[in-house]
């Protein structure tokens, strides 16, 4: 076939033929590798770190990978040229989120007030004070100055030591007996007579006594002291207690029968055993104390458990009604 010549342009040179598919547009750029559809740029896949050899130390890895380019909408192949499905719209930042609304609960339209679900609930108003409990019986938590009296044999310091223990507050137990022995040589042993030596060690003892007694009642500790008081001696009566530990002295008189404080007698050992005759002639000087005002009790047929028990219902009564002395 013989191509027909075509004339030269201006210049004297020959146009370029245009190539298949038609001339391009004006104001239109060509490409050397346009493509007919739009082109999406080509997203990596997950990263694998690069295995070592072996033998090789890996170098250190990130702790977290960064934060990864969110994946385009469809671009248009070139600028100026049909642009893409659009994808969803990125929320505005100064407008709030829209929210779901919550549809609320079917059964509060017609539930009256003062029920919950099928529990009727009380009338509103302040609500009434608990009736106050019983009122306890003995001494409770009070702090005492306690003297108990009695003959040998009476069981004052078994019955003095269970009670300071058996108290729920501090209790100090103080025996005049003890404070006396504490006389080692030259200890006037009153088995050997009453004497001046006998009664000056008892007035020594007796004050000891109650230099203790108010100490431990200034410190909120109370205290029992147990002695042979005798009615009828003003010398080893109650006015040196009175005077040493102070008016608000509870004294208290145990005084079985002669015939329990001789068998309890019996059983003692050393100078606190004393001979019958002695015990029967301090019976008889301690009954000088019926009459007297002051609480008795006869423990001839108690124990020592109930013998204390009996003992603070007693001192709790004097505590309401202290007797005069």
């Amino acid at each position: 076939m013989v191509r027909a010549a075509v004339p030269p342009g201006p210049g004297g040179r020959r146009p370029v033929p245009p190539p298949p598919g038609g001339a391009p547009q004006p104001g239109q750029q060509q490409h050397p590798q346009q493509q007919a559809g739009p082109q999406h740029p080509q997203q990596p896949g997950p990263q694998h770190p690069q295995q070592p050899y072996a033998g090789q130390h890996p170098g250190p890895q990130p702790a977290h990978p960064g934060p990864q380019p969110a994946h385009p909408g469809p671009q248009p192949a070139h600028p100026g040229g049909p642009a893409g499905p659009a994808g969803p719209p990125a929320p505005h930042s100064g407008a709030p989120a829209p929210q779901a609304q919550q549809p609320g609960p079917a059964w509060g339209s017609g539930m009256p007030r003062d029920t919950t679900g099928h529990i009727p609930l009380p009338p509103g108003g302040p609500v009434a004070m608990p009736a106050p409990p019983a009122v306890e019986l003995g001494t409770g938590n009070a702090t005492l100055a306690v003297l108990l009296i009695g003959p040998a044999g009476a069981g004052k310091t078994t019955v003095a030591r269970h009670w300071a223990r058996s108290r729920r507050v501090p209790t100090a137990h103080i025996s005049l007996d003890d404070v006396r022995e504490w006389v080692c040589s030259g200890f006037a042993d009153p088995q050997a007579g009453w004497n001046e030596n006998s009664e000056a060690q008892y007035r020594l003892a007796r004050r000891t006594c109650g230099f203790a007694a108010r100490n431990y009642l200034a410190n909120g500790i109370s205290c029992i002291l147990d002695d042979a008081v005798f009615p009828d001696r003003p010398v080893v009566g109650l006015g040196g207690w009175k005077r040493h530990v102070g008016p608000g002295l509870l004294p208290v008189v145990l005084l079985p029968g002669l015939e329990i404080v001789l068998e309890r007698n019996a059983e003692r050992s050393g100078n606190r055993r004393l001979s019958d005759e002695e015990v029967a002639s301090i019976h008889g000087r301690m009954a000088g104390w019926y009459g007297s005002g002051l609480p008795i009790i006869d423990n001839s047929k108690y124990d020592v458990e109930t013998t204390a028990r009996v003992l603070d219902d007693v001192l709790a009564r004097s505590i309401a009604s202290p007797p005069s002395w």
